[in-house]
């Protein structure tokens, strides 16, 4: 089948029916040479930190000499095949996510998964599934956005917390506002339990970080809320993360993912590679909270962050 040129709408329409990513008969080989095309469309999944990252990659590639274009498809059943054709060269990911949702594809939805706490260990076998499909994943940073348990600042400072070991060796029982599938993901109630010896009575589905979900907490009615590492909006409620310190979720890093045929030059690589040793994750929360509560356009918050950091002129 051939695939006519096709505008953003179309282009929805028409990329899995136009898909020509590489064979997977050579699981482990580089099927296509590194490329450096002059024009890079960078995809954006469609949620406020998607956005902010395609908008810096979009700036830091547009100053190494880039045309770019961005677009937003927040499906990743549809975007993730537009990558792998060369209808989009560059995404912003979640490394774990990401090569949990590649080996699914890879091995059927039954498959052991493959991310992990582990950074490197989720790197390895991301690359080894993404390679075969004609995408390079580029090297993670220092931002991660993960899932995150947070109480009342009052609630911490009256139990000592800091820590969800705290938390379990505290003894406390514990209401947990979360998503209804809380209670079977090993993240969340089993893993708190299973791990940190946290005495969970029950869910309250409120959804994962939700105002609903966040003010139940704050009024009383629940004891910790699940929410993300980059939720901006804490403050707001009076609550603070607990952290992690046993390392129960997953290395959600982000890391970009490019076209190996289009956007696979040392290039781009080095662009991109600008925020690596800059970007943090209370950055990302930062910015996600002057999208979402100060209303900034986030090519504007992605703008100004660059000049600051000395990335951009």
């Amino acid at each position: 089948m051939r695939c006519r040129t096709a505008g953003p709408a179309a282009l929805l329409l028409t990329l899995t029916a136009c898909t020509t990513g590489p064979s997977l008969e050579n699981r482990e080989e580089v099927t296509a040479p590194p490329g450096d095309s002059k024009h890079l469309t960078i995809g954006s999944a469609g949620f406020t930190e998607s956005d902010l990252l395609a908008q810096m990659y979009a700036q830091l590639l547009g100053q190494a000499g880039y045309r770019t274009s961005l677009i937003t498809v927040a499906n990743r059943e549809i975007y993730e095949p537009a990558l792998e054709s060369g209808q989009i060269d560059v995404v912003p990911e979640y490394a774990a996510t990401f090569a949990d949702w590649l080996n699914a594809k890879t091995n059927g939805p039954d498959a052991p998964p493959v991310g992990s706490p582990d950074l490197a260990a989720t790197m390895e076998a991301l690359r080894r599934l993404a390679t075969p499909r004609g995408l390079t994943v580029l090297d993670p940073g220092r931002a991660v956005d993960q899932n995150a348990f947070a109480v009342t600042a009052a609630y911490a400072r009256q139990h000592h917390l800091r820590t969800l070991s705290d938390l379990g060796a505290s003894k406390l029982e514990v209401r947990l506002a979360a998503g209804d599938e809380c209670v079977q993901r090993p993240y969340c109630e089993p893993g708190l339990k299973r791990v940190y010896g946290i005495d969970i009575t029950g869910v309250d589905p409120k959804g994962v970080g939700t105002t609903q979900a966040k003010r139940a907490v704050q009024n009383g009615q629940d004891q910790m809320v699940l929410t993300t590492t980059t939720d901006a909006t804490l403050d707001q409620f009076g609550l603070v993360l607990l952290a992690d310190d046993k390392h129960l979720q997953n290395a959600d890093y982000v890391v970009p993912v490019v076209n190996r045929s289009r956007a696979g030059s040392e290039r781009v690589t080095k662009a991109l590679g600008k925020l690596n040793g800059v970007l943090t994750t209370a950055d990302l929360a930062t910015m996600n909270q002057e999208v979402d509560s100060w209303r900034r356009l986030a090519s504007d918050v992605a703008r100004t962050y660059l000049k600051d950091k000395g990335l951009a002129k």
